[in-house]
């Protein structure tokens, strides 16, 4: 990938369609700020069958449907048959808590590659107390529980925050056991709900490169596969990892982190929310166009928010110092929390490079 200059030189990997922002949960940490929200204004099933038309034509990325609450959606099952008769793979965002029997059995028939289902904790506790209502945690283990049984893949989302960051060898034990064919990890973005919480929960920059280290010292002795999301800076830590262990990363050896970037939003990711709107991620509250006034395509080749998150070299602070700008780039989101510069210095990452000094 290269990191500035001709568009069609990036193409979406994954795209996150915000489906509904309904909800049945009040989690703290929402980056939808989801619940009983007003639903006027929601693209049609006629208006999102054009648009996979459009990203179909163009691009062949994986599809995430997401929420809210993707099930709130009657017609979701309609929408993901529609991607993949387009050839557009699908998975499904959850939190697990709606999946009954028959609905097990729809999301196979549907096609869903994966279904993500959200598990903050080890524990009732600490997952009813983040999701905001009691018997979350084991609801959401009984999906699970029926979607294993009817043999569809699926994961554990895990956003840590100060709450449950010393249950990660739990939630990794408890992934393993209930058959989860991956964990990914996500640090808390303050965005929606989740800015609310960022000064009693957030981790401090030591505690994100403890957690993170922990992550990596994780993946080489655990089963199920691992990746970190929305933690650009664990791209930085695997790197100082590898060459103080005397080897080169490889595919082989460390998986897509050993090839991929941390922060892909506008340049291999992207989102597009419950009304069209289309941004870097669903964490970066920025628009780079609607799908209703302009096709897919051409926001995502043309959209001068995209060509600035596709260039590192703009970016600035530490970030703009870095040795290792082009595989982390830092979180665009948390930088844009906290000075409301999208290119300013991921501000939740301990590393100072090599000569810089903080400006004040």
């Amino acid at each position: 990938m290269k990191h500035a200059g001709n568009a069609h030189t990036f193409v979406p990997r994954l795209i996150f369609w915000e489906l509904t922002k309904r909800c049945n949960l009040h989690c703290a940490h929402c980056r939808a700020e989801a619940g009983e929200v007003d639903s006027s204004g929601e693209l049609d099933l006629g208006e999102i069958q054009r648009v996979i038309d459009n990203i179909a034509a163009h691009y062949k990325p994986i599809m995430v449907l997401t929420g809210g609450e993707p099930l709130y959606r009657d017609d979701i099952f309609d929408i993901a048959g529609y991607a993949g008769k387009k050839g557009l793979p699908t998975a499904l965002a959850t939190n697990g808590t709606l999946i009954d029997e028959a609905t097990a059995g729809r999301i196979r028939d549907a096609g869903f590659s994966r279904v993500s289902i959200s598990i903050d904790g080890d524990c009732a506790a600490s997952h009813d107390g983040l999701r905001g209502i009691p018997g979350s945690f084991d609801d959401a283990l009984r999906g699970a529980a029926l979607l294993r049984d009817a043999g569809v893949e699926f994961q554990f989302n895990t956003t840590i925050t100060k709450r449950n960051v010393n249950e990660m060898e739990g939630v990794l034990k408890l992934a393993a056991d209930r058959g989860a064919k991956a964990l990914h990890v996500f640090i808390l973005v303050p965005v929606g709900c989740g800015a609310q919480i960022m000064e009693s929960d957030m981790l401090s920059p030591e505690q994100c490169e403890e957690a993170l280290t922990w992550l990596y010292d994780a993946t080489k002795r655990s089963a199920i596969e691992f990746k970190a999301t929305c933690a650009p800076h664990y791209y930085r830590i695997i790197r100082q990892k590898a060459k103080a262990e005397g080897r080169t990363l490889t595919f082989e050896t460390d998986g897509l982190a050993a090839v991929t970037r941390g922060c892909l939003a506008g340049s291999g990711v992207c989102f597009i929310s419950n009304r069209g709107d289309v941004q870097p991620c669903g964490y970066l509250p920025l628009k780079a166009g609607n799908v209703k006034e302009t096709p897919f395509n051409e926001i995502w080749e043309h959209a001068p928010l995209f060509a600035d998150l596709r260039d590192y070299n703009k970016l600035t602070g530490k970030c703009g110092a870095c040795s290792y700008r082009a595989f982390c780039g830092g979180c665009r989101a948390r930088a844009f929390y906290e000075t409301g510069n999208y290119l300013d210095e991921e501000p939740y990452c301990l590393y100072q490079p090599a000569g810089y000094t903080t400006h004040t």
